[in-house]
């Protein structure tokens, strides 16, 4: 049988029932003068559901000390109701459990400041029972806190996604009670991989990424921000409310905060960002939402590097990839070259460079002269010659029909 804990002869346990309700009250002011945030809750849950949570673990120290067993679940369950009740109320998790451990370390110096040497045995006994409940509410309210914050963050996920469903169907009646921006800003994203979504731990990796995204971008906003998002990219609309600033340097403001939102994206993230964007009134949402997909759809099929894209950004490319009966006809000017894959690639690599002969003998590995011996070779076969800028035109259209068709180019 475990002997109760004593100090001077006296049973700790007995000691801490008899002042239970008195040193709750003095832990709890304990708490409002130590931790910035319980300053600032109300009176009232100070001295109903705190002081009652605390009375509670007081008991549960108690118990502990008369027979030096570890919390048993139906003990514990009050202190995860009442972490669960602070995840609701926005109560930080570091707080909570600030509060936890500031009141553990009160209640020992509360009982064994007068201890003597004679206690030693007993001291050292109730300090493992100390370290042992801290372990056991610390898990406790970890898990229920944590458990409640994601499933309120579920909810919320579903009522973004439900929210955003009808945005984008223009189901007026689904968006009652969602407060709607004048204007948004509608941006289709495409997120780079991180080197951590390869390991063993890469679903967590991806939704680290995910989160950091979505702060990032929230940050830039003075009001919530709806977005479809998964790891890969999706679609976001960021609600304006104001008008834009004034230029900087000569730059279109409205262009400057979507690049400076999207780079920030990017380095919280840690990955590439690219993104299509347009701006749009609440009714337009669904138009400018299809058409910023579109854009980044080219943008993508052109291998474009990250930034962001408006429509006028790339005009030619985007009508180039609108498919209609000319596509395959412009797409076959360039199959006489498959025989011989060097000279379509050299052909592509001279215009991604901007007609640079030195540059594509880089990108190449290869002399300039040779470029310059691939690029006449392909004006033979083709009869398109790249030095001509009538002819420059339809290679570039036919090199665009055959990624929009997904030949080799």
């Amino acid at each position: 049988m475990v002997r109760a804990l004593t100090l001077a002869g006296c049973p700790v346990h007995e000691l801490l029932d008899r002042q239970t309700a008195r040193l709750a009250r003095r832990l709890v002011r304990g708490f409002a003068e130590q931790i910035p945030l319980y300053r600032r809750l109300p009176q009232e849950e100070l001295d109903g559901d705190i002081t009652g949570i605390t009375a509670h673990n007081l008991r549960l120290i108690a118990r502990m000390f008369r027979d030096g067993h570890p919390p048993t679940g139906a003990e514990l369950a009050p202190l995860r109701y009442s972490a669960a009740r602070r995840a609701q109320e926005g109560v930080p998790l570091e707080a909570l459990l600030a509060a936890y451990h500031l009141g553990a370390r009160m209640v020992w110096e509360h009982l064994f400041a007068a201890a003597t040497p004679d206690d030693f045995d007993d001291v050292l006994a109730a300090n493992r029972l100390i370290l042992v409940y801290t372990e056991s509410v610390t898990a406790a309210v970890c898990t229920a806190y944590l458990e409640e914050r994601e499933s309120m963050l579920s909810h919320e996920q579903h009522a973004m996604h439900a929210a955003v469903s009808a945005l984008l169907g223009g189901d007026r009646a689904a968006l009652t009670g969602v407060r709607l921006a004048p204007r948004y800003l509608v941006l289709a994203l495409a997120l780079g991989r991180h080197p951590d979504e390869d390991s063993s731990g890469g679903s967590i990796a991806g939704r680290r990424k995910l989160h950091r995204v979505r702060s990032a971008v929230q940050r830039h906003a003075a009001e919530p921000v709806l977005s479809v998002l998964d790891t890969t990219g999706g679609l976001v609309f960021l609600p304006l409310t104001g008008e834009a600033g004034p230029a900087r340097d000569g730059r279109d403001p409205e262009r400057c905060a979507m690049d400076e939102l999207v780079a920030a994206a990017g380095r919280a993230a840690g990955v590439p960002v690219t993104a299509a964007a347009e701006f749009a009134l609440a009714a337009d949402v669904p138009a400018a939402a299809k058409l910023a997909e579109e854009v980044l759809e080219v943008v993508r099929l052109f291998e474009l590097p990250p930034g962001v894209y408006r429509l006028a950004d790339v005009l030619l490319e985007y009508q180039l990839t609108r498919s209609s009966e000319a596509t395959a006809v412009l797409a076959g000017l360039l199959d006489p070259l498959l025989d011989n894959p060097d000279l379509l690639r050299t052909l592509t690599a001279y215009l991604d460079t901007g007609l640079d002969r030195r540059r594509t003998a880089e990108l190449l590995h290869v002399h300039p002269n040779t470029v310059d011996y691939r690029l006449r070779r392909a004006a033979s076969l083709t009869g398109l010659d790249p030095m001509d800028s009538a002819h420059l035109q339809r290679i570039g259209a036919a090199l665009a029909a055959r990624r929009r068709l997904g030949r080799p180019s």
